[in-house]
């Protein structure tokens, strides 16, 4: 059975929240502080980056893709000088325990974790690594005990390896960071004043990309896309969604359903209670 590449965003739609949370819920920031990082965006970059090691800000530029230079650049490296990988990831592992304990209540024991668990891991052991460089980073930890966190750990290998086909996409295109912002701004989906203070771009770097945009005719003097702006978004994602089916072709459709049906609870409940909300 030759399975749709469509099958591979519905399964990152389901799962996304429940990899998501950890850059937003309390028990992150409380852990961080404790590891020794300084408050705010510090311990998303340390956390995420930490599979890597200790790499530089330019690393991190280039896999993070979409975001400014120089918020990058004010929390690495100077994170691996007040903590380690290690300590960091110590810290971010015991958040995500925190935090879906305190969300998901007596469901964290139940059955259904532990085959959600099960098909997720199978999944994210089908990726390979070449050319995927968060992936790899988070492919070399070790694999958590507890049901719960496995399946945590592998929905963010799955995350990661989608995430950077999909910077593969934008690249392939031409297409820099951010341009990819100016770009979903374009859509109407999200508003530029969330994009942009998000991300920490400048205005004159935001009117560059704009204006470049506007030079290959994927954008119109309103800021929003063209038709040929939106061919080419349809065009990344569909790519995007094509180079994510590794996981799937290997557990099979069937699996594959099971466990978008056990994961949309978990996740449902993690948006509304809150977990993904912008502080």
């Amino acid at each position: 059975m030759t399975l749709e590449p469509t099958l591979a965003r519905k399964m990152w739609r389901t799962m996304e929240p429940f990899h998501g949370f950890i850059y937003f819920v309390d028990e992150a920031a409380s852990a961080y502080a404790d590891a020794g990082l300084a408050p705010g965006r510090m311990g998303y970059f340390a956390s995420r980056s930490a599979p890597m090691g200790p790499v530089p800000a330019e690393v991190v530029i280039a896999t993070f893709f979409n975001f400014s230079p120089s918020l990058v650049r004010g929390c690495i490296p100077e994170a691996w000088r007040l903590s380690s990988p290690a300590r960091v990831l110590e810290a971010r592992l015991a958040a995500v325990d925190g935090a879906l304990r305190r969300i998901l209540g007596d469901d964290i024991d139940g059955p259904e974790v532990q085959e959600a668990a099960g098909i997720a891991r199978a999944a994210a052991e089908a990726c390979q690594a070449q050319g995927r460089p968060l992936f790899a980073g988070h492919a070399s930890l070790p694999w958590p005990e507890d049901a719960h966190l496995a399946l945590w750990h592998a929905v963010t290998l799955l995350r990661e390896y989608r995430g950077d086909g999909h910077i593969a996409a934008m690249v392939a295109e031409g297409v820099g960071g951010c341009q990819a912002l100016v770009i979903h701004a374009g859509t109407g989906d999200i508003p530029r004043a969330v994009l942009q203070s998000s991300r920490a771009w400048p205005d004159e770097d935001w009117d560059l990309a704009a204006e470049q945009l506007r030079g290959r005719g994927w954008l119109d003097g309103d800021g929003a896309l063209t038709d040929a702006g939106r061919a080419h978004r349809h065009w990344v994602e569909e790519r995007t969604d094509v180079l994510s089916m590794a996981p799937w072709e290997a557990v099979g459709q069937d699996r594959a359903d099971r466990l978008r049906f056990l994961v949309r609870p978990w996740s449902k409940a993690i948006i509304e209670g809150g977990a993904l909300n912008f502080r």
